[in-house]
């Protein structure tokens, strides 16, 4: 009998094994996946140490790199991690062989008695170059996702670029990576993504401690001026925030 391609829980399983060590750059991926994995209670690190075990060599080496693996330090039952593709059109390809290939379907059931829930996902492509996220910096990072209508993406990212980015830069964040949403349909159905969401996603490292950074972020006045009309209820929106610890694989 063939083996169903993944389910909602396969795609966990799949992401422990992608965040062991890729060896390519990130800025090679023009596509990605920012996965957010909810565990079963205490089914988090054993996910963790069957994806990093098993799941990250064998993804890299088909075109599915393990970009970063997360502890969600708000979040005891949350696996975070992102996975990368050349382009839009390697994504299926890759995908379906590791999931119909002898690793996945080895540790398949494994995976999935550790998830609860893997369909929090947003399909991504970068701004502008960026880095990999898992051996950019050691330790503690912050993912800032922005939610848009599909009109105010671009000049969001505009406004990113010249007013957000040099400010945050100036409280002491290290910017990672900045990413809008992915528009075109999914084009691997059976491992679904938000595709109705539009999102800007920034992740940056704090070089002077978090705290400190985000006192100076929640102390600056006025910087939403200089905006516009139209983007000013995008911004007075509060963003989706993701404080993630780096797994140590």
């Amino acid at each position: 009998m063939t083996d169903p391609l993944p389910n909602r829980r396969t795609l966990l399983a799949a992401g422990a094994a992608l965040a062991a060590t890729p060896s390519r750059a990130a800025a090679d991926d023009h596509v990605v996946e920012l996965r957010q994995y909810t565990c079963h209670r205490g089914g988090r690190d054993r996910l963790i140490q069957l994806f990093e075990r098993e799941f990250v060599a064998p993804q890299d080496a088909l075109g599915a790199h393990v970009l970063g693996t997360f502890r969600d330090r708000d979040d005891p039952d949350r696996f975070v991690w992102l996975r990368g593709f050349e382009d839009y059109a390697a994504r299926p390809e890759a995908l379906t062989t590791f999931y119909r290939g002898p690793v996945w379907k080895a540790h398949r059931e494994a995976a999935n008695a550790t998830m609860l829930d893997s369909d929090n996902v947003l399909l991504l492509k970068p701004v502008d170059p960026w880095r990999r996220l898992r051996s950019a910096l050691p330790g503690e990072i912050l993912v800032y996702i922005h939610y848009l209508d599909d009109a105010l993406v671009a000049p969001f990212a505009a406004f990113f670029a010249g007013t957000m980015r040099p400010q945050i830069e100036a409280d002491g964040g290290e910017i990672l990576g900045t990413f809008v949403s992915e528009t075109r349909a999914n084009n691997f159905p059976p491992l679904p993504v938000r595709e109705r969401d539009r999102v800007f996603v920034w992740a940056a490292y704090s070089r002077g401690g978090e705290a400190a950074f985000l006192a100076r972020r929640h102390a600056r006045t006025g910087w939403r001026e200089t905006a516009g009309e139209a983007l000013l209820p995008a911004l007075m929106r509060k963003p989706e925030r993701l404080r993630l610890a780096a797994t140590p694989g």
